[in-house]
């Protein structure tokens, strides 16, 4: 089992900045992909970026250029700093990590940790 706690959230200011943290711990070997998601009110769970344990990254469209994800290895932390944000920005966000449980990729979600946006 792997939790993962989420840190960061918070309201911020249309044109601000947060930075999000996501701590894995538990069974947190062998995870080989974590990310971020969001899911705004009435809106399907989307993906906002996630990063390989080699480090390869992907976005979504929506905030490439203004998002960037990280990642410590030896603390089993994400990070997203996300800025230049926007009120479509608002949603509850949920820190993922998949991990692979012999060769089976089992994913994990957090708590998620709201962001607002006010315009």
């Amino acid at each position: 089992q792997v939790q993962l706690v989420e840190s960061g959230g918070g309201l911020v200011q249309r044109g601000g900045s947060l930075r999000l943290s996501c701590a894995a711990s538990g069974s947190s070997s062998n995870i080989v992909l974590m990310g971020w998601y969001r899911q705004a009110p009435g809106k399907q769970r989307e993906l906002v970026a996630s990063i390989t344990s080699g480090g390869r990254t992907n976005y979504a469209d929506s905030v490439k250029g203004r998002s960037t994800i990280s990642r410590d290895n030896s603390k089993n932390t994400v990070y997203l700093q996300m800025n230049s944000l926007k009120p479509e920005d608002t949603a509850v966000y949920y820190c993922n990590a998949v991990r692979l449980e012999r060769v089976t990729p089992v994913t994990y979600w957090g708590q998620g940790t709201q962001v607002t946006v006010s315009s």
